[in-house]
């Protein structure tokens, strides 16, 4: 089924990355003419960064009415909190990783406030989409929600994060790669109408995240270039009113381990895996994949979870079914006998799984 492309899109009003602003939010929401504000904290947060948040608000006259931690995305649960919210509240913050940030962006959605995103991770481009991951009826499931009005990300923050979600962050993030493969796939086989301006900008940022030169990648230029570029990526969703243009067929295998796996991993380091095995069955790019892989540490790191190839093989099966209808490479029986045997034979894939 071929669908129609937007025209017109919302952006970001706020799109700061810089070091050390987390206290200058405040300032930056009352450039913006908000004063009445809620603010969720991820688990934890609070004892960590509420006190300069908090700061930030009374030096720039802003109203906190509600501020709270939050960890759960259990729909139920975030509907009640979204519609507890004074009838006065002029936008709704989130500060945190993947779990405040969707709760608080369905928040805002539900309410039709405003949303301001404040990752503390580069986990994803979750903070940046318009969608948001939540429980339904006991399955995650994604759901619209609207993009944030806001992108405020302090890199020191964000290097304090275990490492672990900056290679969540990199695996996501190349994975754009074989996302936009997978959807000129599509457009071939009559299935859906590529837009041009959303392919541009999603191969803009994922190039210009892959050739980005570093040291290590606690560099504040290598962290300054992930989380534009996962910005870049939520706005060329919006362009193209879906996620094609950064999701294919690796995230689909990502999805399938969620289903099937009691304790997933983190979902960029499944997305990355699956991203290189893709790059291989789609034969593009995926030198070029294996070398951020390699130079970033993002493989080392991969080696030391010892991830299952079967359940790999077996999510491959299942890709299909977690979204009928679309149609990626995977969604054709030969090109999913070819990711099997690559998982099988391939020698990068054959030293980092068990």
């Amino acid at each position: 089924m071929v669908t129609q492309n937007k025209c017109e899109i919302s952006i970001p009003a706020i799109l700061k990355v810089e070091k050390d602003i987390l206290g200058q939010v405040g300032k930056y929401l009352a450039d913006m003419n908000f004063h009445k504000v809620v603010i969720l904290f991820g688990n934890g947060l609070i004892n960590l960064f509420g006190d300069k948040v908090l700061k930030g608000m009374k030096d720039n006259n802003i109203d906190v009415l509600l501020y709270q931690e939050m960890d759960t995305v259990e729909i139920n649960a975030i509907m009640q909190l979204g519609f507890s919210f004074p009838n006065t509240t002029e936008a709704v913050i989130g500060i945190g990783g993947g779990k405040v940030i969707d709760a608080a962006k369905y928040c805002g959605f539900l309410r039709n406030l405003p949303f301001i995103s404040i990752p503390t991770s580069a986990s994803s481009d979750g903070f940046s989409s318009a969608s948001a991951s939540l429980i339904v009826e006991g399955r995650r499931k994604s759901v619209p929600a609207r993009i944030a009005y806001g992108i405020i990300a302090d890199i020191e923050v964000i290097k304090s994060a275990p490492k672990a979600f900056l290679y969540s962050g990199i695996g996501d993030m190349v994975s754009k790669i074989t996302a936009l493969y997978d959807w000129i796939f599509e457009q071939e086989k009559g299935y859906d109408i590529v837009n041009d301006c959303a392919m541009m900008i999603s191969k803009k940022a994922v190039n210009s995240f892959v050739r980005t030169p570093f040291k290590d990648i606690l560099d504040d230029r290598f962290i300054k270039e992930l989380m534009d570029s996962l910005a870049m990526s939520g706005i060329a969703n919006e362009i193209a009113g879906s996620s094609a243009p950064t999701s294919g067929s690796e995230h689909l295998i990502s999805h399938a381990l969620d289903k099937m796996l009691e304790k997933p991993s983190l979902h960029g380091i499944q997305v990355g895996i699956a991203t290189y095995i893709m790059s291989k069955v789609q034969n593009h790019r995926y030198e070029r994949i294996n070398t951020v892989f390699t130079d970033t540490g993002f493989w080392d790191y991969v080696k030391t979870l010892e991830l299952r190839k079967e359940d790999f093989k077996k999510a491959v099966m299942l890709a299909p079914e977690i979204k009928p209808f679309r149609h990626t490479y995977l969604h054709e029986e030969k090109y999913r006998n070819l990711a099997i045997e690559i998982i099988e034979k391939d020698e990068k894939l054959n030293n980092i799984l068990v």
